[in-house]
């Protein structure tokens, strides 16, 4: 008979490619591992991987089983917590976030959760927004914060808030009097973007390339790019150039006089922030009690 067991460590494998490393990940010996893939490959009849010296391939019939198996996890995952949470936000919960929102709205939002909910046992995983749908999908998260709108299917979204975007310079730089500013005076040769991956940039290159705007000279603002908004901001502050900020980062990462922030004229760029969690999660509830209390950040 297959077991849900034979199929973890499948998708694992699957994953590392690596008997060693999928070993790993499942907490179990390689010769294990090995063990209940190969049973899992007489119980279907069907040879699933092909085994090479330190690497491993899936058969035309290895991927097929792989993305079945896939499914199966994820509905056992959400068969348990249909079960398990029958009070609102109680047990675990993997909530995954964007970099350019998780340090500045966790610190606001966490104390509420867990005055609000002190059964609920949150746990966060911070990186980027195709890696955050990837593991979403896979059921590795059980529901994202993100710029909206999410490139996924099966997905449920909820919408938060707006997040404007300001316009960071450095404080010698000439400020119009009325404190406010057009795209159109972005200056493009001074645009300081985060690194390729991060959904700030993309929506700092879109705004920019508006057909309104001169054309942007993207090979000069990518030899910019940065790891964080902490990074970017020093670079402005020290006079390297200029950055679009997201409103929600403006008061922990402008606290340095050598910046200054400048609001657009409407409309204003900005991003929408949104909830997102597998139409298939019997958890709806919860995630929209966490919604509330994500919408109450500021």
């Amino acid at each position: 008979m297959i077991t849900l067991r034979q199929l973890r460590y499948l998708t694992a494998l699957a994953r590392h490619r690596h008997f060693g490393r999928a070993a790993e990940e499942c907490s179990v010996t390689q010769p294990a591992l090995s063990m209940q893939v190969r049973e899992l490959e007489r119980e279907i009849g069907a040879e699933l991987v092909e085994r090479r010296p330190g690497d491993i391939t899936l058969t035309d019939t290895g991927r097929e089983v792989v993305q079945r198996a896939e499914q199966i996890l994820i509905a056992t995952r959400d068969l348990v917590d249909f079960a398990r949470h029958r009070d609102l936000l109680s047990g675990p919960l993997k909530l995954g976030m964007i970099p350019t929102l998780a340090p500045y709205i966790l610190p606001r939002v966490l104390p509420r959760l867990q005055q609000q909910y002190p059964l609920l046992r949150l746990e966060v995983r911070e990186t980027q927004t195709k890696m955050l749908l990837d593991e979403l999908a896979a059921g590795g998260l059980d529901a994202v914060m993100l710029a909206l709108p999410a490139d996924a299917a099966d997905v449920e979204t909820l919408t938060l808030f707006e997040d404007r975007f300001l316009l960071a310079v450095p404080a010698g730089d000439t400020l119009p009097p009325d404190g406010r500013v057009d795209l159109e005076d972005v200056d493009q040769r001074r645009l300081i973007l985060l690194e390729e991956g991060h959904c700030l940039r993309d929506q700092t290159l879109a705004f920019c390339a508006a057909p309104k705007l001169v054309a942007l000279r993207r090979d000069a603002a990518a030899s910019l790019g940065a790891t964080s908004l902490a990074t970017v901001m020093q670079m402005v502050a020290n006079g390297y150039g200029v950055t679009l900020l997201p409103q929600v980062a403006a008061d922990t990462e402008a606290r340095d006089d050598r910046v200054k922030l400048l609001r657009f004229n409407d409309p204003q760029p900005g991003r929408s922030i949104g909830l997102v969690w597998r139409r298939t999660s019997p958890r709806g509830r919860d995630f929209a009690a966490l919604g509330e209390v994500l919408k109450q950040y500021k």
